[in-house]
């Protein structure tokens, strides 16, 4: 503008010794503000991706290095609903049986040395809890209807309670699998109906008819011990066979690492699923409360995750104190149905 005098800002000269001052701390407050952050550490395996995702260091357990899912819903359900209807849980009798059930030998617990912190939030990650072993009480029923989450119930076929247990379930129509029972590799005695590899494929598939038979409703098979069992790719195919005919599911618990099941199931063109975590191989409760942490990390790192519990009354009692916790962070607990990798469906 005319006749407006401009004013010219005093010039900095800056001396080498200033910038070089300037740049150093420049450079210390950017890996400052990176370790807070948490995006550099001195310890790799505690590093955090810029996603959030804790990084995976050398010490990795098994249940960490399982391949992720490509987990499309049930057909015909919608993420975070249960593929079926559910009506409200009426309160089973009282038994007066033994609060506790016998220990799974091959529940194993795999626990990092180092404590996790408190679970972030979860928002749309979903998480499928699997509980084993039913079939002796219905006491337990009960008591797992009031965490008030979609869970699936694996059921073992030849149990003193499995009809009445089975019964209840379908009742409240439930997620249902027929819990197999198959020869582990160290000696256990796998319980009543067990399949075992002197069997021949006619056996197999004679005994895994029967099993399913005891548990109607099914919608998909686990097996109970079998780290024997299932790392034989033939007699695996056998029983998947018969899952393909009933178009049931198979979930391998991998009892064993070097579990076929899942891949036999996969070939078979059946949808399949793989567990994660054992929740309680270790019956301390501060290790079911550290293994159940890890699920919610490994689901929110991947996007979801399966776990495998017992109704253990150490079990039931941390998942009665964490599962609220999850869900307020906004952890979705769905059916394992939710979580099937269909690469190998068939088409229909």
């Amino acid at each position: 503008m005319p006749g407006r005098r401009r004013h010219r800002r005093p010039g900095f000269t800056a001396s080498p010794t200033g910038v070089l001052l300037v740049f150093i701390g420049i450079v210390l407050a950017i890996f400052a503000l990176s370790y807070y952050l948490g995006y550099w550490s001195p310890d790799p395996s505690k590093a955090i991706s810029p996603d959030g995702s804790k990084g995976l260091g050398q010490g990795a357990t098994l249940e960490e290095q399982t391949p992720p899912f490509s987990p499309p819903p049930t057909k015909g359900s919608s993420p975070g609903s249960s593929p079926m209807p559910r009506s409200a849980p009426s309160e089973p009798e009282q038994t007066g049986e033994p609060s506790s059930v016998p220990r799974d030998p091959e529940a194993v617990a795999t626990v990092a040395s180092e404590s996790l912190p408190n679970p972030p939030p979860g928002r749309g990650v979903r998480v499928a809890l699997v509980i084993d072993d039913l079939g002796r009480s219905l006491q337990d029923l009960k008591t797992l209807g009031s965490l008030g989450i979609d869970l699936t119930y694996a059921v073992l076929p030849f149990e003193s309670r499995t009809p009445e247990v089975v019964a209840e379930l379908r009742r409240r129509r439930e997620e249902i699998l027929c819990h197999l029972p198959m020869e582990p590799s160290n000696g256990a005695n796998p319980g009543p109906g067990a399949l075992r590899g002197s069997m021949s494929d006619e056996d197999l598939i004679a005994g895994t008819r029967k099993a399913l038979a005891a548990v109607p409703g099914s919608v998909g098979v686990n097996n109970h011990m079998g780290s024997g069992l299932t790392t034989d790719i033939l007699r695996m195919t056998a029983i998947v066979e018969v899952l393909k005919e009933r178009r049931l599911f198979f979930l391998d618990s991998r009892t064993s690492a070097q579990s076929v099941g899942y891949k036999a199931a996969v070939e078979a063109g059946i949808p399949a699923a793989e567990r994660q975590v054992f929740l309680d191989g270790d019956p301390a409760p501060e290790v079911i409360r550290e293994q159940f942490r890890r699920t919610l990390e490994i689901a929110r790192r991947r996007g979801a995750a399966v776990a495998i519990g017992h109704p253990y009354p150490e079990t039931l009692a941390v998942l009665g104190e964490e599962v609220p916790r999850a869900l307020q962070l906004g952890y979705d607990f769905v059916p394992v149905s939710f979580l099937l990798d269909r690469s190998g469906d068939l088409e229909e």
